[in-house]
């Protein structure tokens, strides 16, 4: 068994690289994988870990340094032999999950809110109608 840490520098964050990564680990059946956001020194990295029989490390890596999901801007990629522990790929895609549900429900939450200060705006304008009609109806009356 191999492993290796993979340390991608960059505009790495919010442009589904984690799960970019995962796909293809997933594909080349790793057993091991981890992968998380992190900021250095205001730069934005993204550590991702790997274990598995070497050739499907080796293939992963050269993958990971040859290929970016269109919205990245990778500025190096940083591969280093690793002797820690890596959770099981079914640990992580479990725990990615409901981090990013809460994600989707954090962006509900804020959608709602702009919806209700939208409907308050739409409110205010209905009132303004309102009282531009009356004025237009006394107009009328005087034209009458």
């Amino acid at each position: 068994m191999k492993a290796k840490k993979i340390i991608i520098k960059g505009r790495v964050h919010d442009v589904g690289y984690r799960l970019f990564l995962l796909t293809e680990a997933e594909s080349l059946f790793i057993e091991n994988f981890d992968a998380r956001n992190i900021v250095v020194d205001a730069e934005q990295h993204l550590v991702v870990q790997v274990r598995g029989p070497e050739e499907k490390i080796n293939r992963f890596v050269e993958f990971a340094r040859s290929n970016y999901p269109p919205d990245a801007s990778v500025l190096a990629v940083e591969v280093e032999d690793y002797t820690e522990e890596v959770r099981s790929i079914e640990s992580f895609r479990q725990s990615f999950m409901v981090l990013q549900m809460a994600k989707l429900a954090q962006t509900g939450v804020g959608m709602l809110k702009k919806q209700d200060s939208m409907l308050g705006k739409q409110d205010v304008m209905i009132e303004k109608q309102d009282v531009m009609i009356e004025k237009q109806d006394v107009m009328i009356e005087k034209q009458d």
